[in-house]
């Protein structure tokens, strides 16, 4: 199997994430895994896409670590390959790495990864529902009676009614979700700050304005899902709860935080099973989702982390879980062709 990882920027990788305890598992499956960057790539006269990847010698790594130095080191290869000839390209782009001027690098992975798609390389997650996952609205096509209550709106008048109407307290964010955009807990307490708070979102797009649970000063559950279901491996389900450890909340409620093993209960898998026929029929092979107070708060379909974390917990290696269904989605593709559209493909 020949497999290429699509990321925001090959030098900015850091050690110890999904992406790379993945690409060293197909390694050691002795399958062939190449790293593009978004800026890799191009789009060629004979109408393939090309683009300077890297590949480690090939030999077998215990750790993220090892692997990463070799990969971004002078001794790694460096090789124009052509991406129309992957059997899999991952699109392991983050939106919310690159900002400003660098913007355009969230939309790489889409552009190409449905050229990619004519040559008969299955783009996971489908580049087409990617690019309606930009924003935070993907998260308002799941069903209602599962997520908080929730308002987008770019109206102070609106986003203060809807706080009362909450008795007080709400979490504003921005519609994007990048990483630059500030997020508040509105309280009693500073509610007199409400305007403040809004203007800071709004100077970058429409402003949501979600249900504050109160469960979230204690932290949430992020739970991993492929091919639509919960990720299981050995009988283990790839899950962890990540824990809250600063004291209080403040108005910015980026907080630092520890994580833990978690046991899963019936709402957790119901949420799961309640979003499973979207997430299939967009095509989205690899996502994490985030419970809070048996509510889902967010769901991650484009880079989704910490993998490696629930792994240490469950005793129980999750890549393999993923990599053995790469290996039989080319199984399929060799099996009928391009009789499956990609966003079939993705999840079956």
């Amino acid at each position: 199997m020949r497999i290429g990882f699509l990321v925001n920027d090959i030098s900015s990788e850091r050690a110890g994430v999904t992406t790379q305890r993945l690409a060293i598992t197909a390694l050691n499956r002795d399958h062939e895994v190449w790293y593009l960057g978004a800026g890799d790539l191009a789009y060629d006269v004979d109408e393939k896409i090309h683009g300077w990847a890297r590949a480690t010698a090939g030999r077998r790594y215990k750790t993220t670590t090892t692997y990463l130095k070799e990969l971004q080191g002078p001794g790694a290869r460096s090789e124009r390959i052509a991406v129309d000839d992957l059997d899999i390209l991952l699109l392991r782009i983050d939106p919310a790495q690159d900002t400003g001027r660098n913007a355009w690098v969230k939309s790489a992975g889409i552009i190409f990864g449905n050229i990619a798609l004519r040559s008969g390389v299955v783009v996971l997650n489908d580049p087409t529902a990617l690019a309606g996952a930009l924003d935070k609205m993907y998260l308002q096509l799941l069903p209602e009676h599962i997520r908080p209550r929730t308002l987008v709106s770019c109206d102070s008048r609106e986003i203060k009614a809807f706080v009362d109407d909450l008795g007080g307290n709400a979490v504003l964010k921005g519609f994007q979700g990048t990483g630059a955009q500030p997020v508040f807990l509105v309280t009693k307490n500073n509610r007199g700050n409400l305007n403040q708070m809004v203007e800071a979102i709004s100077r970058h797009g429409y402003v949501i304005a979600q249900e504050y649970l109160a469960s979230a000063e204690k932290g949430s559950i992020r739970l991993f899902l492929i091919n639509g279901e919960p990720m299981r491996y050995k009988g283990k389900v790839a899950a962890f709860q990540w824990v809250r450890t600063a004291e209080g909340m403040h108005s910015d409620i980026h907080e630092p935080g520890t994580t833990e093993p978690v046991k899963l209960s019936d709402a957790h898998y119901q949420i799961a099973e309640a979003i499973r026929p979207r997430l299939v029929q967009d095509g989205m092979f690899l996502a994490s989702i985030e419970i809070i107070d048996n509510r889902l708060i967010d769901i991650d379909v484009f880079r989704p982390s910490g993998l490696i974390t629930a792994q240490s917990y469950e005793k129980a290696n999750f890549s393999e879980a993923v990599i053995n269904a790469l290996e039989r989605k080319v199984d399929y593709m060799s099996y009928y062709r391009r009789q499956f559209d990609n966003v079939d493909m993705a999840t079956l």
